[in-house]
């Protein structure tokens, strides 16, 4: 079965922070023939990169805290604990990003990178497509509180044992998509990932 699709109009219907578009189309049907016309709106984030940063020498991950505007529906849960994550600027590649947003929300240094995977983390109506990495780094050398000041960041960093990174995730402690499907992933592959970087 051919799969074609056929964007009869698009305009970008506002420009901030982040951009939204608007989207006339029509696509083929898994039952044969074309749609009838439809519309959509599409949130544009462009590609996005991801980091769980653990140590395989303590058994630690790192894990920042911040506040999210998508998050402020519920107020009392307005500051969100995540894995390190940025956008890709022009010209950068995903490894690039990786070591450039770990110094910047952590203030440490990635001494080994480990790609997972790359998907798409809600495209019924955003284009945001995140490449996932595991970072290897030092745990006991990193605290406090980082980001970029002319970003208006305010970021805090905790080490925690990773078993009580998986336990915050069971308990919904973590309830972002991203550091949840990270924090899984490392769950099934940790022992990979320590014969890798331990050798």
């Amino acid at each position: 079965m051919t799969k074609e699709f056929e964007i009869i109009e698009h305009e970008i219907v506002y420009s901030g922070f982040f951009r939204m578009e608007k989207f006339r189309l029509k696509h083929t049907l898994f039952a044969g023939g074309w749609s009838n016309e439809i519309s959509r709106e599409v949130f544009s984030r462009g590609c996005g990169v991801a980091v769980i940063l653990y140590d395989p020498h303590t058994d630690q991950v790192v894990l920042i805290e911040q506040i999210r505007a998508g998050a402020l529906i519920r107020p009392h849960r307005a500051w969100l604990v995540e894995i390190v994550a940025g956008g890709v600027e022009p010209g950068e590649t995903t490894a690039e990003v990786a070591h450039r947003e770990t110094l910047e929300e952590t203030g440490c240094k990635l001494e080994a990178l480990h790609f997972i995977n790359e998907f798409y983390t809600t495209p019924g109506g955003v284009s945001e497509r995140i490449s996932l990495f595991c970072g290897k780094v030092d745990s006991t050398q990193i605290e406090g509180i980082h980001g970029l000041d002319h970003e208006d960041e305010d970021i805090l960093v905790h080490c925690v044992p990773f078993d009580k990174a998986y336990q915050m995730v069971e308990s919904n402690e973590i309830e972002s998509a991203i550091p949840i499907i990270a924090v899984q992933w490392l769950a099934l592959n940790k022992q990979k990932i320590k014969d890798k970087w331990l050798d």
